[in-house]
């Protein structure tokens, strides 16, 4: 998942799959498997600062964060069109940054290197972190992911252009406990991809792989089969294995209710609450199993009470991904 956490009642756990005619599919695997998500786009910001050229940029304003649109007036869409505008400045430039949806002119002034000009900031494009995979097509090779959208520093959807899921496993877990969220830690194993990203929406992300993963099929639910009661989720909060844990939806939401809190779920698994304290960053995708069928995945954890969480119906997770 990627993470961040933006103090609000709920929050998105993070870090991210399908495309074409997923809506067509009766029978997929739940998964439950954390995996590397990395998403490219055309959006520069930035991501941290030197410790021996940054002083200057920290001073004029600039923050981690901000979304670098311009500098002087020509338009970023990379990070080398950072360093060729720089190129062309005579001294001091002009940068146009968008933070938390407003935009702001900043005057900064070049560090002189012999690599040449330097602003003494780090650059990303694109978002990576873990999530945990939802749901596997063994007759197609696309998948789903997350539940939820990935969005950038400014809580803005990732416009991604490419993108690329890696092998991942659990190193650690940081419980989570009231106001103070919980977070599964990560790391890909080895570089060799898995498969593409191809899409980053709203109620989740989507991809293809060559070699998926094993288990076996269940029916998807429809939204009117899904109703209160004992569930289960699958999730992965330990290394590379996927486990079951009892789950008992409290309530079932609208259907088209945005940002995909459609259910919501309280974790009972004492095993569970035992290791994580509830849902934590990092098991949002996790798929909800009820009836024998596949009904949604997780995607939200209430800030003040981490064993309730919300979920999202797997139908508008395959309405998404078609």
């Amino acid at each position: 998942m990627i993470k961040k956490i933006n103090r609000s009642l709920a929050l998105a756990l993070c870090l991210w799959l399908i495309s074409g005619s997923a809506q067509a599919a009766e029978m997929l695997i739940p998964v439950g498997q954390v995996v590397g998500l990395e998403l490219h786009s055309n959006r520069v910001c930035v991501a941290a600062f030197d410790d021996t050229l940054g002083s200057g940029a920290k001073e004029a304003g600039l923050q981690i964060g901000d979304e670098i649109i311009q500098i002087d007036g020509k338009a970023i869409h990379r990070a080398t069109d950072v360093q060729q505008a720089l190129t062309r400045s005579d001294g001091q430039v002009a940068l146009r940054i968008l933070r938390k949806q407003k935009e702001h002119e900043l005057k900064l002034t070049p560090q002189i290197t012999s690599e040449g000009p330097k602003l003494g900031i780090y650059l990303r494009q694109g978002i990576t972190g873990i999530g945990t995979v939802t749901w596997y097509d063994p007759d197609t090779g696309r998948f789903g992911a997350l539940g939820h959208g990935v969005n950038d520093a400014n809580g803005k959807l990732v416009e991604m252009t490419s993108g690329t899921v890696y092998d991942a496993e659990v190193l650690a877990v940081k419980r989570g406990q009231s106001g103070q969220p919980g977070q599964l830690r990560g790391g890909v194993k080895g570089r060799s991809a898995l498969g593409t990203l191809e899409k980053n929406t709203h109620q989740g992300v989507f991809g293809t792989v060559e070699n998926g993963w094993g288990g076996s099929s269940l029916p998807v639910a429809s939204r009117d089969q899904v109703h209160t009661g004992k569930a289960t989720i699958r999730s992965t909060i330990n290394g590379h294995r996927v486990q079951e844990y009892c789950v008992e939806i409290l309530k079932i939401y609208p259907g088209h209710r945005p940002e995909g809190r459609n259910m919501l779920i309280k974790i009972t698994d004492p095993n569970l609450l035992n290791n994580t304290g509830g849902i934590v960053q990092g098991m949002s995708g996790s798929p909800i199993i009820q009836d024998g069928k596949l009904i949604g995945a997780v995607t939200h954890v209430l800030v003040n009470d981490p064993t309730r969480g919300y979920g999202i119906f797997i139908e508008n997770m395959l309405d998404a991904a078609a």
